[in-house]
């Protein structure tokens, strides 16, 4: 028998209305759990349990009074630390931000609170979530909770590792380059990364403005549905904020992919893909045929140049979007100067981690005026024909299917001093985030070490809907 915090956040709702469990039993549950547990994993930076106490009392006094609650109400929730919290600490796993309390909400967390959802803790990650494995928070790294040796993937890796952990049954993170879809992966869990717009970013931390969005993680396809219902929609603080029509996402859950085209990529299974992982892909595919899908295989050749144009791009956007950290207005200041000169290099020196330190000056390298044409222009022309090799594509089939990452989790430490090597982590999700489009990760096989392995669905914007019934499909039909 499972115990609480083994459960999916709809099992716990249905045994919430069944009167089997209290609010309050199960957010202490995953409290004790987190202090036993979290010393090792480390998935978590800040905590909130004083908070959500009180919160679960008022969850719990609605459900005695005999009022309706939502899939959401009473259910623990992980945050990632770079959405803002009012009144909780917002670090960014980052000594610039170490003690910035938020005066306000990030509108997904208005979302949550309104819709009854207890926040738990905020949640590790790399600084400014800059990294592929939450080796690089100012802080501590998260070591993934199926074997502690390994990562977590990044950068929102203490979110996947809380949900990975039973730590939380549920958590939020945000994908600039697959910063949720990876560490999903790796942890053996369910990443979603939303079309670019359906979530608003107000209150989010920016990395880069044009590629980060929110999006959740999950132990399966029901509870991402019901998360993505309460979070996803327009949001007037955002200009990005795409106005549609409101969208019940729980509708997806059927189990039926018949006559659903998919197109399997050839430049996503090359040489730089894993054996095992190439093996776990081809036998989803097989999976997806013998439930009456239609699989073929596809090209997508401008995204043998997503990486470079993702980083160059990314990299630009971070720079531009972190000179605002510059110890004058907020955020950490250095004690050690003599000229405003001095506070400016010196706060920033002092503040940011070497991978942050890394992406600001190459960012700020290729919009300088010697090299703007060169490389930042040059890139944009890139982005847009990765962006029409997907809507290509798209004429043709409904569904992408490739690999979540080239290979398992990787050793703690192991590829920390060689950033290039880090970077080829994103190899497989990085033209998503530059096209704009949906994709999910989900768990496919395991390699021989029990080391869980990712397959990723891709669909057209705002085409969620589809990624979600497949995805269910092959949850319900695949024994990983």
């Amino acid at each position: 028998m499972k115990n609480i915090c083994e459960y999916t956040a709809h099992e716990i709702h249905e045994k919430y209305i069944s009167k089997e469990l209290k609010v309050v039993d199960v957010v202490k549950a995953f409290f004790n759990k987190i202090k036993t547990d979290d010393e090792k994993i480390k998935a978590y930076i800040t905590l909130c349990e004083e908070e959500a106490l009180k919160d679960a009392e008022l969850i719990q006094a609605k459900i005695d009074n005999g009022e309706e609650i939502g899939p959401l109400a009473g259910i623990p929730i992980a945050i990632k630390d770079n959405m803002c919290t009012k009144g909780v600490k917002t670090t960014c796993a980052s000594k610039m931000l170490e003690n910035f309390i938020p005066p306000y909400d990030a509108t997904v967390i208005t979302r949550l609170k309104e819709a009854g959802a207890i926040i738990v803790g905020k949640t590790n990650m790399d600084e400014f979530a800059m990294g592929g494995s939450t080796e690089h928070s100012a802080f501590f790294k998260t070591h993934n909770p199926i074997n502690l040796n390994k990562v977590p993937g990044g950068s929102s890796g203490g979110s996947a590792a809380a949900v990975a952990g039973d730590l939380a049954p549920i958590s939020l993170g945000s994908d600039t380059g697959g910063s949720i879809r990876q560490p999903a992966a790796f942890c053996g869990i369910v990443g979603l990364k939303p079309t670019y717009g359906l979530i608003s970013r107000y209150g989010l931390v920016a990395f880069a403005s044009s590629f980060d969005q929110i999006g959740p993680f999950a132990k399966d396809i029901e509870d991402t549905a019901n998360l993505l219902n309460v979070i996803a929609g327009y949001d007037e603080m955002d200009s990005t904020s795409a106005k549609l029509e409101k969208i019940d996402y729980t509708k997806s859950l059927i189990n039926d992919v018949k006559g659903l085209k998919i197109g399997v990529p050839k430049e996503f299974m090359g040489d730089g893909v894993n054996d095992e992982v190439k093996a776990a892909v081809k036998n989803a595919v097989e999976k997806f045929k013998a439930l009456g899908a239609e699989v073929s295989e596809c090209s997508l050749p401008a995204t043998d140049y997503a990486l470079p144009t993702y980083y160059i791009v990314a990299c630009a956007e971070a720079s531009s979007n972190l000179a605002r950290f510059d110890g004058i207005r907020y955020g950490y200041r250095t004690s050690n100067y003599e000229s405003l000169d001095d506070i400016y290099k010196n706060s920033r020196s002092e503040g940011f981690g070497e991978e942050v330190k890394r992406r600001i000056i190459l960012g700020t390298y290729v919009l300088s005026s010697g090299y703007y044409d060169a490389y930042y222009k040059k890139a944009q022309r890139v982005r847009t024909l990765v962006k029409e090799g997907y809507e290509k594509v798209f004429e043709n089939y409904d569904l992408i299917l490739t690999p979540t990452a080239p290979s398992v989790a990787f050793d703690v430490g192991s590829k920390v001093n060689d950033p290039l090597e880090m970077y080829m982590a994103d190899l497989m999700t990085v033209s998503i985030n530059l096209a704009g489009v949906p994709a999910i990760s989900i768990p496919c096989g395991k390699d021989k070490e029990g080391m869980p392995i990712g397959l990723q669905l891709i669909s057209k914007h705002f085409n969620e809907s589809t990624l979600l019934q497949a995805a269910y499909t092959f949850e319900k039909n695949m024994e990983v």
